[in-house]
């Protein structure tokens, strides 16, 4: 149970640090003065890819638990 844990935490410590752009976005991006709008467009990317993430997860721990307590 404790490598679980700890593989979660390292898993999502990484997942925070991700830079998710695409080489036409970056291209345009760059360009620019301020970085401030590729901030933005890199956490709405990782915002957009993080949900159905997080939900495919959440409807497997519930799958999981109801099965293990069905076994019990």
């Amino acid at each position: 149970m404790k490598n679980k844990v700890i593989f979660f935490l390292f898993s999502f410590l990484l997942f925070i640090e991700a830079k998710a752009q695409c080489a036409m976005c970056r291209a345009v991006l760059e360009s620019e003065e301020s970085q401030t709008a590729a901030e933005g467009i890199n956490d709405g990317i990782v915002y957009l890819m993080a949900i159905p993430y997080i939900l495919v997860a959440g409807i497997g721990y519930f799958i999981y638990k109801n099965y293990n307590t069905l076994k019990k």
